[in-house]
């Protein structure tokens, strides 16, 4: 979402790096152009002159100490990641629980933020934590929304109290008193109430919304908020905070294409932090919001502990377990360790996403290879590691060309994709020997710190290589005189 952003931080601060001792004129050129960049991505005026005045006030004073750093600019971008940080809310805050359960969500905001869908996501959220979610379907006006609730708590394994059919009819508000009494009575520590939506902010709206507000004396009330509609979100969440009022915010289509003012602005204006963001479709696409770690994405440093945190997720206890005990060992990785790899990347959903949250994911060269990363090759290089034998797995140095022409019949590929895969995985042995040594700079699980065979990249996964069809590059020719060739290798 912030991708236009980002660039034009990185190319302001491109600018400053190139000037040596930096003035306040430099300053001032510079903090022009950062706050043109949060207009024109929407960001409301008011924070981005705030935004530029905490900044100043900080980097002016200090500004003949700065320049007697060895890197001045770096000092200035420091004090930008620190203000941006404060903006986004300082530090994530998660859902306060109730002294007696259960502990209430009322979930308020404009029909089209994705209320319900969130609802799921947050209930499976909450379930993965070791909580008891119920979902309640007070949305009794939008066509279908109880229909979909439930279809929704389905797909995430939560119960879902639902005694209207909804479609215009029945009582949203006793719906939400009597689901609070169902949670009591079936031991449910968390309640998830999901309100009607309108197309527009209107009295019927928040007087509805007031009415449940009052009837489940709500612990958290979440206000749910397209990140794709710009300022429009700013003037809603101010609506509401008015009408119903709110303890929090959930950014809803994060990963979207709009310019992300929304997320830069909200928390500034209202006073009121962000809890949640959704980024993206499936249920998993969903996280505490981390202000500290969204400015890094921003400012184009890329958020690396969250990409660690969702390789150990994906991870089981057992699989990192061997792997270390591998490690510890010095037994070299094989491709059955590879393959539970890719069962593991699987997992953890979207490498596309997954690569954007890698330092400087946003620009040059490296931004082009992710753009250019065919999703479905994880998919066809696990066909062709799973038509192998158990011994070829583990002795990949006996894969002559007529195995290796019957693994490609197996698994439906070219052999010249065998070749590329082999080719690839001893390059990522190389690199789990170096790891051995202590070059884990992401903090991942063994096995997932440098994944095999994303040539430029650091090697994520089984990703990078050649195209179906596509011949990878020819090997230099080695000589058939031994004693030539031991030459050659040096």
């Amino acid at each position: 979402m912030f991708e236009s952003l980002s660039a034009k931080f990185a190319t302001a601060f491109s600018s400053l790096r190139g000037r040596g001792r930096i003035k306040e004129s430099d300053l001032s050129e510079i903090f022009a152009e950062i706050k043109a960049a949060l207009l024109d991505s929407d960001v409301a005026l008011s924070v981005a002159d705030n935004f530029i005045a905490a900044v100043s006030a900080r980097a002016i004073p200090v500004l003949d100490e700065v320049n007697k750093s060895t890197n001045p600019s770096q000092a200035i971008f420091t004090f930008v990641n620190e203000e941006l940080t404060s903006i986004l809310g300082g530090s994530a805050r998660r859902i306060r629980l109730a002294k007696k359960p259960p502990t209430v969500i009322l979930l308020t905001g404009l029909q089209g933020a994705g209320k319900t869908s969130l609802a799921g996501k947050l209930a499976k959220y909450l379930k993965d934590q070791g909580d008891t979610p119920l979902l309640v379907a007070s949305d009794l006006q939008r066509p279908n929304a109880v229909t979909q609730l439930q279809v929704v708590g389905e797909s995430v394994g939560v119960p879902v109290f639902a005694p209207e059919r909804g479609n215009g009819v029945g009582d949203p508000v006793r719906v939400a008193r009597d689901g609070l009494k169902f949670a009591q009575d079936k031991l449910h520590n968390i309640v998830i109430v999901d309100t009607a939506g309108r197309l527009g902010v209107d009295a019927e709206l928040m007087a509805q919304a007031s009415k449940i507000r009052d009837a489940v004396n709500p612990d958290e009330i979440l206000f749910v908020v397209d990140a794709m509609v710009g300022q429009d979100a700013v003037r809603t969440a101010l609506a509401f905070q008015e009408g119903v009022g709110f303890d929090g915010v959930v950014l809803t289509k994060l990963d979207g294409d709009a310019r992300g003012g929304a997320a830069l602005s909200i928390t500034q204006i209202t006073g009121k932090p962000i809890l949640f963001a959704s980024t993206g479709e499936k249920v998993g696409d969903f996280d505490l919001f981390y202000p500290d770690r969204m400015a890094s994405r921003i400012l184009g440093l890329g958020d690396v502990q969250s990409l660690a945190e969702q390789a150990k997720k994906a991870f089981d206890g057992e699989t990192a377990e061997k792997l270390e005990k591998k490690f510890a060992s010095g037994d070299d990785f094989t491709l059955d360790d590879f393959l539970d790899q890719l069962q593991a990347m699987k997992k953890m959903g979207s490498m596309t996403k997954l690569l954007g949250l890698l330092p400087g994911a946003n620009s040059g060269a490296m931004k082009k290879q992710i753009e250019s990363l065919d999703e479905g090759e994880l998919v066809r290089t696990q066909a062709i590691v799973q038509s192998m034998t158990p011994t070829e797995r583990a002795e990949p140095k006996i894969l002559n060309g007529s195995r290796r022409a019957r693994i490609a019949a197996g698994s439906g590929r070219a052999v010249s994709e065998v070749n590329n895969l082999v080719d690839r995985f001893s390059q990522a042995q190389k690199m789990m020997r170096q790891m051995r040594q202590g070059k884990n700079p992401m903090g991942l699980p063994p096995g997932m710190a440098m994944p095999p065979g994303m040539g430029g990249m650091g090697g994520m996964g089984g990703m990078g290589g050649a195209k179906p069809g596509q011949q990878p590059p020819k090997k230099k020719s080695k000589s058939g005189n031994p004693a030539k060739r031991a030459a050659e290798q040096g």
